[in-house]
């Protein structure tokens, strides 16, 4: 059977198909270091605050803080291990289900700190109504910030993406590429064929669906189709050099994270240089994080300055993904610029 009758045969079994249903995503992630420490000091905040009341001086506020830190601050961090344990079964129901849980979950650790204090003979009645509405209500807040932040990650990574598909796909690199390899049709057809299907799978995969994150490995995998292209335009003039760790691809990266900050590297080191520039990449896996550096040298002189959107976009992406986790850091000495970014494993 030919291409066009196995997509034709396709094309007539989805139009009889009910469209799929959209995929469930998980409303809240507790599993971030960033939402430990926010919860916590939350939480504290509030606890503060409440021993304010009925507190005849400071000593007396210190004892009613410390006697409700001790129930508070591990029903915290139970109701923290908790949505953290269960992501992925939370992740099957319905956002309605998900915000209830989260509640339920919550008024459970109101108890059981409750039931820790009382058990200490702190608590004398133990007031375990009062605690399971508290327990209720906090985790609430929490649920509706975290809530909140999910949502407010969404439009912020899509501006992203649209951001760096527009500076990816730029008319002149398409323009370049297609010039170099019909250049390079006849005097070498086999190069030329290479370039293409590199420039293919280029721009399959930025056009792609991608999901919340992927590997280092796929994101190396990117950068090397893009710098194979560049290498025809420039030559000896685009020197690269590689020192990858194997231990660190399964790191986790935001979709397109690697492949600007190698663009950038080449518009920014190679293109105004009559000498060209050399480019590093490097990566290292240091305990339970992995360090990623893009390094390229910069023509003496001045030069056109970028407007630091493809950084900036890196930087804010990164910060979605992995929060406090996650560092960035771009600096330029000694006629070296270099990107360093540093994420968990």
């Amino acid at each position: 059977m030919k291409d066009t009758q196995i997509l034709s045969a396709f094309q007539e079994l989805a139009s009889e198909l009910p469209p799929p249903a959209p995929p469930r995503r998980l409303l809240f992630d507790a599993c971030h270091v960033g939402v430990v420490l926010r919860a916590v000091l939350f939480v504290e905040a509030v606890v503060a605050v409440g021993a304010m009341f009925g507190a005849a001086g400071f000593m007396d506020w210190l004892g009613r803080l410390s006697l409700l830190t001790g129930g508070a601050l591990p029903a915290t961090l139970v109701w923290l291990l908790s949505a953290c344990s269960l992501k992925k079964l939370l992740a099957r129901l319905t956002p309605p289900l998900q915000q209830l849980a989260g509640v339920g979950l919550g008024t459970l650790s109101g108890l059981y700190s409750c039931g820790v204090l009382f058990a200490a003979g702190l608590l004398d009645p133990a007031p375990w109504i009062a605690s399971a509405f508290s327990g209720a209500l906090l985790s609430a807040a929490l649920v509706a910030a975290l809530v909140l932040r999910a949502r407010g990650q969404t439009p912020a990574a899509t501006a992203a993406r649209l951001s760096e598909l527009q500076a990816r796909i730029r008319p002149h690199f398409l323009f370049n590429t297609l010039n170099s390899a019909i250049a390079l049709v006849r005097a070498e057809p086999a190069k030329a064929e290479t370039l293409l299907e590199d420039l293919s799978d280029l721009f399959r995969h930025a056009l792609m669906e991608q999901g919340e994150f992927v590997t280092l490995a796929d994101e190396v995998a990117l950068a090397e189709r893009y710098l194979a292209i560049e290498q025809v335009r420039f030559g000896e003039r685009l020197q690269v050099e590689w020192a990858l760790d194997p231990s660190a691809s399964a790191a986790r990266l935001p979709p397109l994270l690697l492949q600007p900050l190698v663009e950038n590297a080449v518009q920014h080191g190679v293109e105004p240089s009559p000498r060209g520039a050399i480019l590093k990449i490097s990566t290292q896996r240091r305990g339970s994080s992995v360090v990623i550096k893009v390094t390229n040298t910069v023509p003496g002189g001045p030069g056109v300055p970028g407007h630091g959107l493809a950084l900036d976009n890196v930087r804010d992406r990164l910060h979605l993904l992995h929060d406090v986790q996650g560092h960035f850091q771009a600096a330029l000495k000694d006629g070296v610029f270099q990107v360093r970014i540093q994420v968990p494993i």
